[in-house]
Order: structure tokens, then sequence, then C-alpha cells
């Protein structure tokens, strides 16, 4: 794929997905680094409904949002497929993907509102039934022996919640609560194109302790 290019945030776990798929695929891409509290005009244009990152920019074209990334991204270069081919395999894959997303507004409102324990047990719901439901036959990754768009959704949120846990100073990954999850997640964030494009932990809560600062600052 030529003319490639990447408006993300680096802080950004949306970002993060978009960029471990391109990783995985081997693709080539100009990464322009966008800041948060100060959006190019390339991104607002290439993304008017939003108005934020990640975009895809392929050709001169924008894609938006993370995950319609990653399928097109998949669909582009079907080698190290992250979609299940067989359609029902699929329709649970995206089933399981829109409802970690569904975590998502607790998992800001825990990290830049601290918002108390209340949001924290919304989350805990959530991964009881990833714990329970996906992960019973002790497969590695959601995929089996490989990396599929589950494991790129959830990987990004479990990045969030460790954030909220260096921030706040609370604990929400307890091995002894969710030991299938540990361990899954300890198998994707050492999958070797993950661990070597993943976030060093002690800059991302820093950079984002900084954002929360900014952002309160300004209100």
């Amino acid at each position: 794929m030529e003319d490639l290019k990447l408006h993300g945030f680096w802080v950004s776990p949306f970002t993060m997905r978009v960029v471990w798929t391109l990783k995985l695929k081997g693709i080539e891409y100009e990464n322009i680094e966008e800041n948060p509290l100060n959006k190019s005009p390339e991104l607002l244009e290439y993304n008017p409904v939003y108005k934020k990152a990640p975009v895809l920019v392929h050709a001169g074209k924008p894609i938006c949002e993370s995950m319609i990334i990653v399928e097109y991204l998949d669909e582009k270069l079907p080698h190290n497929s992250l979609v299940p081919h067989d359609p029902y395999e699929k329709a649970q894959a995206r089933f399981w993907v829109t409802y970690a997303d569904q975590m998502v507004p607790a998992l800001f409102a825990a990290l830049y509102f601290n918002s108390g324990t209340g949001e924290i047990e919304k989350i805990w719901e959530h991964l009881k039934v990833f714990e329970d439901q996906c992960l019973g036959d002790e497969r590695k990754f959601f995929g089996g022996d490989t990396i599929n768009i589950v494991d790129i959704a959830l990987g990004s949120i479990f990045n969030v919640l460790f954030t909220i846990e260096d921030v706040n100073e609370v604990k929400v990954i307890e091995a002894e609560k969710f030991p299938l999850l540990h361990s899954w997640f300890n198998n994707f964030k050492n999958a070797p194109v993950i661990k070597e494009n993943f976030p060093d932990r002690e800059k991302l809560s820093a950079t984002i302790k900084s954002i929360i600062a900014k952002v309160s600052g300004s209100s």
C-alpha cells in the first residue's frame, strides 16, 4: 500500500489499534503525530464529523474510526488476517469488539475525572463477562493461536486500565479476580510485534497526567 498516512495521538488507545495493525501487517506509513489539545486543520478536514484521531489517509482518501480502519487494512492486505474468514466467527468477533468498546465511557470517566468506584465496578462487570465467556478454553489469544481484532480492541483498553491504576492510584486489574484475562494480556503484550510497539507505561502515565492538568487548568 502506497501513500499511506496516519493522523493519530500516540497516547490514544484507538491510535494504538491502528499502529498495531499496521505493524502486524508490515505496512510502511507516514506517521503524523497530532496534538489532542490542538488538532491540525488536516485532521479536522479529514474527520469533519467527529473531529478526532485516528484517521488513516490512503491515496488522499480518509478512513475514520479505529476498528473500521483495522478492518479496512485487513481487507486490503489479507495476509496475517485479523478478521475471521468464517461468517459466524467474524460476527462473533465483531460482537466482542463492540462489547469491549462499551467500556470506553467508564474508562475515560475513571481516568480523566477520577469518578470513583462506580465506574470501576462497571468495568469489572464487563471484564467478568470476557473472563467467563471468551477464555474458558484457555486459548492463547481471542483468535486462538494468532492475534485477531478482539485482541487488538481489548488490548488497547487494557492499556488504559493500567494507566488508570498509575494516574489514580487504584487497582483495577487483579490477577486473582481475572486470572484468564491476566494470562491473556501477558500473551498479547509479549507477542513480538506488539511488544516492540507497546507504549512505555511510565511515559504514557506522565503524559496523561500532563494532559489532565492542562484540561483542568483551562476549565
